[in-house]
């Protein structure tokens, strides 16, 4: 039997609907680039649910309109304590443009899956909206956009290199990766007002300052090769990506320092990963998981309806490959829900209108990374690679998939659950030589006819350059898929990810890719051309052509039209101008 909801069980996006809770003032006001789902996996929901769980008023006012008279900005008036502006789930450039930057048709976090409802680089607009209405107001930025342009980057747009996004949106502060922790300390740190001593002192968030400060900062910060030098120097921006990384990657980063002009901009380390019991809190918050009823009529939400009965076991990603943002933006290190926190979530969806007993993914960021991380925690302390997994698997890591299976196994024993699916993709490197039932397990019992894996390449140069392993690890996966269905009567399919046109990448190296994938017997669907995304090695060669941490010389299709030809290989074309 389905739940029934009234209009104060979502976040107020109105000022009716404001007013319907006997609000006369609002204590943080969110902008998003995307419509507003009430769900876990959407990042204004989760900020905005912890908030009102700590007793702030809260409002939400999804994708604004940034063209007309701007009454989207000024409806709810001011907060009491500042504006939080995000581009929503996605960077707005890669929400709106092809890897051949042509620009998309539709976009899945708006209803109907129509296009033109958020602006190119929406953080930055909406700021530059905020601070000329509302001039005092602090405002503070997140999300995944603000995430990874936090320092100077490469933006494969504009094919520019951009400052950090602080200095273009003029946001007061910024917070990179998940909100949970740093927003919770903002709001305190402003409740008696903007206090900015307090938030420089905070972890997790960065903020432009001037020379007295960083002074008095001493040694204890990285000193990073200023805006001004990496726009004259390529290598200098790649020497800065390796100093990044190098610090996203450890347990304790120390602070870091990039000048531009003639101020810094001032990036704190981040938290350590979130508890299991801090993970829980979020998910458990009291979402409706539905999107707000402004929508109804107006078409399905694609991005919703794509996950609506999907639950999240993990945050983070240690995988490390090249052309991923995951660590950069959720974090290396991998922060898991309890079983009681899944299975509850999973009794709830048992509840929702439309569920017909199948749970159509039980995953994360990469599917099996479910309590995983080092045996010995002091050694990671002392560890700064970029992944647990290339170019082997750490004998620290801890990579049994039992929890997991279990897992699988007690949601499948629910009452109203008739089997859960595995949507995510699988990092088939993590199984090892004690992992072999895993894939058993998926295969036999979460696979709908076809199992996606992501080798992204055939050649070993290509894949030493995208931190991904050799091509050999996918065949002896495919046998071992093969046989599994042999002996348990299956018609199934395994389905490989690739990507062209990453540095590194020539035709030679694409021709090869098509003549193995063809001796295997695969017909290519899952293909991708490379999308340079800001905050990534990939990119960082892409704009260099050279990998910062060796500096060799690396190939790059740049042009369109040589992306083109990379391209037409999947499909077998002929032309190699790109045309049928």
């Amino acid at each position: 039997m389905g739940i029934s909801y009234k209009i104060t069980d979502w976040l107020p996006t109105s000022v009716k609907e404001v007013r319907a809770r006997g609000w006369d003032e609002l204590d943080v006001i969110l902008f998003s680039g995307d419509a507003y789902v009430d769900h876990p996996s959407f990042g204004a929901a989760v900020i905005g649910r912890l908030l009102e769980a700590e007793g702030l008023r809260v409002a939400i006012v999804p994708q604004p309109n940034w063209r007309d008279d701007l009454r989207d900005f000024r409806k709810l008036g001011k907060p009491r304590l500042f504006f939080g502006v995000s581009a929503g789930s996605m960077d707005s450039m890669v929400n709106h443009y092809t890897a051949n930057k042509r620009l998309r048709s539709d976009d899945a976090y708006t209803p109907g899956g129509k296009a033109g409802f958020r602006p190119d680089y929406a953080v930055t607009v909406y700021t530059r909206i905020l601070k000329r209405l509302f001039p005092d107001t602090p405002v503070v930025i997140g999300g995944i956009e603000a995430s990874l342009r936090r320092a100077a980057h490469y933006d494969y747009w504009s094919d520019s290199l951009k400052p950090s996004v602080l200095v273009d949106s003029g946001a007061d502060l910024l917070t990179y990766g998940m909100g949970e922790r740093v927003v919770l300390d903002i709001a305190r740190a402003m409740h008696n007002g903007y206090n900015l001593n307090l938030l420089r002192k905070l972890r997790q968030v960065a903020f432009l300052a001037d020379d007295r400060y960083v002074d008095s900062l001493g040694d204890e910060a990285l000193r990073l090769h200023g805006f001004e030098k990496c726009l004259k120097d390529r290598r200098a921006f790649g020497e800065n990506f390796v100093r990044i990384e190098t610090e996203s990657n450890r347990m304790e980063a120390r602070t870091l320092v990039e000048p531009v002009g003639d101020r810094f901009v001032v990036i704190n380390p981040p938290y350590p990963k979130l508890s299991e019991q801090e993970l829980d809190h979020s998910f458990g918050l009291p979402y409706t998981r539905l999107p707000h009823p402004r929508y109804n009529g107006k078409g399905d939400i694609p991005a919703y309806e794509m996950i609506k009965f999907s639950v999240n076991l993990h945050r983070g990603c240690f995988g490390g490959c090249s052309f991923c943002t995951i660590s950069a933006h959720q974090g290396k290190f991998v922060s898991s829900r309890s079983e009681e926190s899944v299975l509850d979530e999973v009794r709830k969806l048992t509840r929702m209108p439309g569920f017909k007993g199948y749970i159509s993914d039980l995953g994360g960021p990469s599917a099996n990374m479910y309590r995983m991380g080092g045996r010995n925690e002091a050694l990671c302390r002392k560890c700064s690679r970029p992944s647990c997994i290339y170019p082997s698997l750490c004998r620290n890591l801890n990579n049994d998939h039992r929890p997991l299976m279990e897992l699988y196994r007690k949601v499948d024993r629910l009452a109203g659950v008739k089997k859960s699916f595995i949507g995510s993709g699988i990092r088939y490197d993590l199984f090892g030589d004690n992992n072999r039932d895993y894939l058993r397990e998926v295969v036999v019992n979460h696979v709908s006819g076809r199992l996606k894996v992501a080798p992204e390449h055939t050649e070993d140069g290509v894949l030493r350059l995208m931190r991904k392993p050799s091509f050999t690890l996918f065949r002896d996966l495919n046998e071992r898929f093969q046989k599994i269905c042999r002996d348990e009567g299956l018609n199934y399919q395994l389905i490989p990810y690739f990507i062209s046109s990453h540095p590194g990448c020539t035709e030679r190296d694409m021709r090869n890719l098509a003549a193995e994938t063809r001796r295997l017997h695969f017909r290519l669907e899952q293909v991708q051309d490379l999308t340079p995304t800001p905050m990534t090695l990939s990119s960082v060669m892409f704009y260099t052509g050279e990998n910062p941490y060796t500096d060799e010389k690396v190939y790059v299709a740049r042009s369109q039209d040589e992306k083109r030809r990379q391209k037409s290989y999947f499909f077998g074309w002929k032309d190699r101008r790109g045309e049928r």
